[in-house]
């Protein structure tokens, strides 16, 4: 009769994994709450894919917070090495001791390879800094897309066994596995080994109910109609055939300064609204293209046919 308590536990906690995540100002849905409570329970790392700006960095430090853990961010890049993300020696220091025992009184203890090639002397990355915590860590692996399919490689070793192997000192296991999540914008494949060996979630732009609540989350001060309607406005814009669709956090900034400029709702002035944009476009062929007139064909719901548009019946 123990089996009905056991399968209400995991929801239950579930649902407490959310709350603390509202409480440090993310809004997750209950498949994306279910997800990082498998990672967690499966010690497995998490996979977030999904267009720029549609909150999955974000994911990664409220759950530092909400778990009063630390948080570990490697930046991935192209040429990314193990030096730069896992650890190096200080050979500044190393060179250091080696003058000084040389310098010390004839008759002293010579120096050997172990005393300037121990922990003393390593300079911890993000990866080693993550096994090394004593206690609970979260480590963001931001823009996996970014690096190379080598550093890939390395990454699975790491993640294997959450270990690092030095040759000078041996392997440094961690004591405290940390949460792991890795980032992708999707501008290259993924290797399908890094894919097996994370759970996977995509992260879309959230619907108007989801953003509208998650914008009233973070400016509560803000009046209701504003956040709705500036929501609204974004959601109608994202369709457009825009060269950088504006993310959650381009909203939250629009709305920001919407409320300084003292807007209790959208301006019917459109000209008032096209000198706010800075928000929300961030390339030159956007900015250029949005006019009063097209601004308020978005605001009532008529969206202008662009050269990229789909021809119907092609979809």
């Amino acid at each position: 009769m123990n089996a009905p308590s056991a399968s209400v536990q995991p929801a239950a906690e579930v649902g407490i994994l959310r709350e603390r995540l509202q409480r440090s100002g993310y809004l997750a849905d209950a498949d994306l709450a279910t997800t990082v409570w498998l990672a967690s329970a499966l010690e497995r790392p998490l996979l977030l894919e999904g267009d720029a700006g549609v909150g999955k960095t974000a994911l990664a430090t409220a759950l530092a917070q909400s778990q009063n853990a630390s948080l570990v961010r490697l930046q991935c890049f192209e040429g990314l090495d193990l030096a730069q993300a896992a650890y190096e020696w200080n050979y500044g220091r190393q060179l250091m001791a080696i003058r000084l025992h040389e310098a010390a009184p004839a008759g002293g203890s010579q120096v050997r390879e172990a005393d300037v090639f121990s922990r003393d002397y390593l300079l911890e990355r993000p990866l080693l800094r993550a096994i090394s915590q004593n206690g609970p860590c979260v480590l963001l692996i931001d823009e996996i897309d970014r690096a190379d399919e080598a550093f890939e490689a390395f990454l699975l070793e790491v993640l294997a066994d959450y270990q690092i192997t030095v040759p000078e000192l041996g392997t440094i296991r961690a004591s405290h596995i940390p949460q792991v999540i890795l980032t992708s914008n999707g501008t290259r494949e993924l290797s399908d080994a890094l894919r097996r060996r994370c759970l996977y979630h995509y992260l879309d732009y959230p619907s108007l109910a989801r953003e509208i609540a998650i914008v009233k989350n973070a400016l509560p001060q803000a009046d209701t109609r504003l956040v709705e309607e500036a929501v609204q406005f974004v959601q109608r814009l994202r369709r457009e055939d825009l060269a950088k669709i504006p993310g959650i956090a381009e909203t939250l900034d629009w709305v920001r300064a919407l409320f300084q400029l003292q807007h209790a709702h959208l301006p019917e002035d459109m000209t008032a609204v096209l000198g706010t944009l800075a928000c929300l476009l961030k390339t030159r062929e956007d900015r250029f293209v949005m006019t009063p007139d097209r601004l308020r064909q978005i605001v009532e719901g008529r969206r202008t046919v662009g050269v990229a548009e789909k021809t119907p019946g092609l979809h």
